[in-house]
């Protein structure tokens, strides 16, 4: 026990500096540094709302058209950037694995975090500024919310964990990312809601364990109105496995890995 939590604590330490490592290369230390990770998705989130407000109207699904767009947007985001940030990581970074007490793993945990991080926050700073102006509601459950966001970013990382390595195998994969992130945008849940669909149409996207997520977490902001419709088992039964053949990939990578 001591050994592992040992063990555990290096890793920690570890995380934490690749992580400042990782911000100061991306943002430097002139004007807001690091906080451009929560600045960028808030603004785009913005801009898109408020052009939806300005071509549909104030209401979206009954409720607040800028809320559900930055609602949807945000996390979307996360996925995007996830997983094209993961596109030949291990290259970028083989240098690193001269530290043995730096894993492979390591490397795409600590963009996942940053993302994660960052998107988080500007998640809650747009909400309160929202809000501050009538644009965004109390949120009716934040455990759905959260958990929402849990169920989102679980599936995430297990793509990205997936991408990350096939990358090192196929220079083709980085050229075609970009267009695959832009086609998984119609089942990632994020400008539409299951409820409003013809039910051929939902049963489609709720193979999508992304659009389980995006709904609960519309749940817990926006309560029972919007007809929420998700499954608890099913993503994570899709993510699971998908993870584990991530971690797979990326042990076999580590074995192919030249370090300069």
């Amino acid at each position: 026990m001591a050994s592992l939590r040992k063990g555990w604590n290096i890793q920690v330490r570890v995380i934490g500096a690749l992580m400042l490592r990782e911000l100061t290369t991306r943002f430097g230390r002139e004007n807001i540094g690091f906080l451009w990770i929560m600045v960028e998705p808030l603004l785009f989130a913005l801009l898109v709302g408020f052009l939806w407000r300005a071509l549909k109207g104030p209401l979206e699904y009954g409720v607040d058209i800028v809320a559900f767009v930055v609602t949807g947007y945000i996390p979307l985001v996360l996925f995007r950037s996830c997983v094209q940030r993961g596109v030949n990581i291990f290259t970028a970074n083989g240098s690193l694995m001269y530290h043995r007490q730096i894993k492979i793993l390591d490397l795409v945990l600590v963009r996942f975090f940053i993302e994660l991080i960052g998107h988080m926050m500007a998640y809650l700073f747009v909400g309160l500024a929202l809000h501050a102006f009538g644009l965004f509601p109390v949120p009716y459950d934040i455990s759905y919310l959260l958990v929402g966001w849990f169920y989102y970013s679980f599936f995430t990382l297990s793509v990205t964990l997936v991408v990350a390595p096939l990358s090192e195998f196929s220079e083709v994969l980085e050229k075609i990312i970009p267009v695959i992130t832009y086609i998984t945008i119609p089942f990632s849940g994020a400008f539409y809601l299951v409820g409003s669909l013809y039910p051929a149409a939902a049963d489609v996207v709720l193979y999508a364990p992304l659009v389980h997520g995006m709904e609960m977490m519309r749940f817990g902001i926006f309560g029972p109105s919007i007809n929420p419709q998700f499954d608890y088992v099913y993503p994570i039964a899709f993510s699971l496995p998908l993870m584990a053949l991530g971690l797979l990939l990326c042990r076999v990578v580590r074995r192919r890995l030249v370090i300069e």
